[in-house]
């Protein structure tokens, strides 16, 4: 990927993290990126993270917690004020109390988590403050598949566009918009209204290739998706179109005016949020969420590979370093997680993982090369079912129980939303390879949604914290260093 900054950007990077770095000699802190493309779990995955640290959760792969060496975890003010914050309460509201999973995340927030600590050594008790800030940066997957554009011009990312509409997972979901972009001439006068339906149209295609039917994930650009407070912008009122042939456009036509909203779509989306947000990250987790693209089969998992790959470029892997990282901030370690783990058997946890794997190895491996530790693994951050086991034609199965949330289906079943139900989910491949093969055959696997979990209470009366899947080793992967 071609440098999202020039020269003035990245003067003003240098000067944040070494006004950051000195603030950090009272208060040590740590930038924790969550990233994932949507119905990932990114909002439960932060709710959960809060909710076991505040209330002691069982982690005992966590080493911090397991020796008793946190004190306590509280939330504080966050150190962004023009940034929205994180709505953990209402977030662990609808969790705890309601029992429905919160809303997604639909644009940057932030939280901040101190901890208060004891260091394993005592040589760490004399120098150390025992405190860390965990500033918590929540953000759509989505946005970060816009940085590769910044290496783009607007007649490679029309060409690519239309390449990737004509692919068998897509092409009928961009007949409509692929015909309206037809019917106009490139180089015609500009039309506002033309503009608009043509955007409107491109962005009714990107959303039907998200569906659930579908689950395609390279969808750029991402705010036509997930526009904020952007939506029916000039910036966003923009679509690819063919290409012109011999010659270059001639001012006042439809391709000038789309190629700038291009541009300034970069300039004023892309860019800014690349150096405000991005560029500031020591840490990262990206969930991706492998069971919606396995159960829509080969093609998606195809595009999720595709969009892992460049998800993972965007970022500034490098080991720490004492005099650079005064003016530099680098990712030292990325986590690939994949999620929903409950949705399976244990058994199949550990070919989940095998496949995210497969899918992030090319990227994981230009990240290693920076000196950044990257690590996979399947949990869920909160775990909605237990498992079991049936006996069935003289057969014993393994089963997962939950409930299953109201409308989901299976065979023509429709779950009613308060029915305890136990699933045979089926087996994930032994090899990771299967699910890419277009012509594999015999994937039988069964998964619905579940509804979060009814907190149990202690012998006092209080509710206990939420229940998880590998939680504890995500956060020792991401935190532990930070609190030896």
């Amino acid at each position: 990927m071609a440098s999202p900054t020039s020269i003035a950007d990245e003067a003003l990077i240098a000067l944040d993290t070494l006004t950051g770095r000195i603030a950090g000699l009272s208060q040590p802190s740590v930038r924790l990126g969550v990233t994932g493309l949507s119905r990932a779990g990114k909002t439960v995955f932060i709710s959960s993270l809060v909710h076991n640290l505040i209330h002691g959760g069982r982690l005992p792969l966590f080493e911090a917690q397991k020796s008793g060496r946190i004190s306590k975890a509280v939330l504080q003010h966050q150190p962004d004020d023009d940034v929205p914050r994180f709505q953990y309460e209402d977030h662990i509201a609808a969790l705890v109390d309601q029992r429905i999973w919160p809303e997604s995340t639909r644009a940057i927030s932030q939280l901040r988590l101190v901890i208060d600590y004891q260091s394993a050594s005592g040589w760490g008790r004399m120098f150390s403050s025992g405190s860390l800030a965990v500033d918590i940066v929540d953000y759509p997957g989505e946005w970060l598949l816009d940085l590769p554009l910044l290496g783009k011009s607007y007649e490679t990312f029309s060409r690519e566009s239309f390449e990737l509409a004509d692919l068998n997972s897509r092409s009928d979901l961009s007949l409509e918009w692929r015909a309206a972009a037809a019917a106009v001439d490139p180089n015609g006068d500009a039309d506002e209204m033309a503009a608009r339906g043509l955007a409107e149209k491109f962005t009714a295609y990107l959303r039907a290739c998200k569906a659930d039917s579908r689950a395609l994930s390279t969808l750029p650009p991402g705010r036509f998706l997930m526009p904020g407070d952007m939506e029916g912008s000039p910036a966003l009122t923009f679509a690819p179109l063919a290409a012109l042939g011999p010659g270059s456009a001639r001012p006042g036509s439809l391709w000038a005016m789309m190629q700038r909203r291009y541009e300034s779509y970069k300039t004023h989306v892309v860019k800014p949020f690349f150096r405000e947000h991005v560029a500031r990250l020591d840490r990262q987790i990206v969930l991706v969420d492998a069971l919606q693209a396995i159960n829509a089969g080969a093609a998606a998992v195809a595009d999720l590979e595709r969009a892992l790959a460049e998800i993972l470029a965007c970022f500034r892997p490098g080991s720490r370093n004492l005099l650079t990282g005064l003016f530099s901030r680098r990712i030292d370690r990325i986590l690939v997680a994949a999620t929903k783990a409950d949705h399976l058997h244990h058994e199949s946890h550990d070919r989940l993982q095998a496949i995210v794997r497969r899918l992030t190895q090319s990227a994981a491996a230009r990240a290693d090369l920076t000196g950044a530790d990257v690590e996979v693994l399947a949990m869920a951050a909160v775990r909605a079912t237990r498992e079991g086991t049936v006996k069935q034609r003289g057969e014993t199965l393994p089963v997962i129980i939950g409930i299953p949330i109201k409308g989901e289906t299976i065979g023509g079943e429709v779950f009613d939303g308060e029915t305890e139900t136990a699933i045979f989910p089926g087996d994930l491949p032994v090899k990771p390879d299967v699910v890419l093969d277009p012509a594999s055959k015999g994937l039988d696997i069964r998964f619905v949604r579940f509804r979060p979990p009814k907190l149990e209470r202690s012998a006092d009366g209080l509710k206990l914290s939420l229940p998880n899947i590998r939680l504890d080793r995500a956060l020792q992967f991401l935190l532990g260093d930070r609190l030896s």
